[in-house]
């Protein structure tokens, strides 16, 4: 990397640390879209504080969120007003052990699946889904291919220019969504689709701007 590029990154960074936002938030409407109009029960895995599991309520009869991480649980009841009337509960524990012993009729899985072995917590999400049930999944990836790279290139100037938009030109301090713990992705796409048609055949995914991924698959 030659020293201008490197200070042009740095100096990215710096612009970017100074007017972050959600990228996971950015998919949760097109989650939505995948969704039925109304079911009986929404698990969220790897919850966060709660910003997704709210807009599920707004589908669902009961959601119950899971995250490993105590503290932004504590967050996601926190930010949750009137939790017991919304039908939400949020658990702390493990994303593959602690997934309550129901069916659901729909299971989201943003930015945390790739925390986890992948083939295993596809057959978990696959157990735990409902006849007819829909999965989503919105997750990261590790670039390697030509088109990886050109997709995070065009990305870097909407990411910064939406971050500047969102945040009214100021410097912002990050969302609470923003201070979960998180993990570098390790399988590369190619590796995802893999595995993918093999736990879950018919699976749809998609590579996506700001350097994620979407699964869709329905439990015929």
């Amino acid at each position: 990397m030659t020293a201008p590029t490197h200070r042009i990154l740095r100096a990215l960074d710096r612009f970017n640390a100074a007017h972050p936002w959600d990228h996971n938030a950015h998919y949760h409407r097109w989650i939505l879209r995948q969704l039925p109009a109304r079911c009986a029960r929404a698990l969220d895995i790897g919850s966060g504080s709660g910003d997704l599991a709210r807009l599920l309520a707004t589908r669902a009869e009961a959601v119950h969120g899971v995250d490993a991480d105590p503290e932004i649980t504590a967050k996601a009841r926190h930010l949750t007003p009137d939790i017991g009337h919304l039908g939400i509960t949020f658990t702390t524990a493990d994303a593959l052990t602690g997934i309550p012993a129901a069916s659901y009729d729909v299971i989201t899985c943003v930015a945390t699946v790739h925390h986890l072995p992948f083939a295993e917590a596809l057959a978990a999400f696959r157990r735990r889904l409902a006849p007819g049930g829909t999965l989503v999944v919105v997750g990261l990836y590790r670039a390697r291919t030509a088109t990886d790279h050109l997709l995070n290139l065009a990305a870097a100037p909407l990411n910064a220019a939406t971050g500047w938009l969102k945040n009214g030109g100021r410097p912002a301090p990050r969302p609470v969504s923003m201070t979960a713990r998180t993990h570098p992705a390790e399988l590369s796409f190619a590796d995802l689709v893999r595995e993918a048609q093999h736990a879950l055949p018919g699976a749809r995914l998609r590579r996506r701007l700001f350097w994620r991924y979407t699964l869709v698959w329905r439990h015929g």
